[in-house]
């Protein structure tokens, strides 16, 4: 696994997915849609701590150097 995100790119990711985690985070009637935000939180600081996206790699996008 090569990495592909830029710093700028961990860093937004980590603090979504650190917000998305706590009791700050948006909420919903939909108990569905609150799942959602619960599952893409854990994605998102899993990605930054990894510094790799698994769409990036799909799309060949690389912002390592930004």
């Amino acid at each position: 696994m090569k990495q592909n995100l830029g710093k700028l790119d961990r860093i937004f990711r980590f603090v979504l997915g650190v917000w998305w985690l706590s009791p700050l985070a948006p909420q919903f009637t939909a108990v569905w849609l609150n799942w959602v935000i619960f599952i893409v939180g854990w994605i998102a600081l899993i990605e930054s701590m990894l510094g790799w996206c698994g769409l990036h790699s799909i799309f060949h996008i690389n912002n390592k150097n930004q």
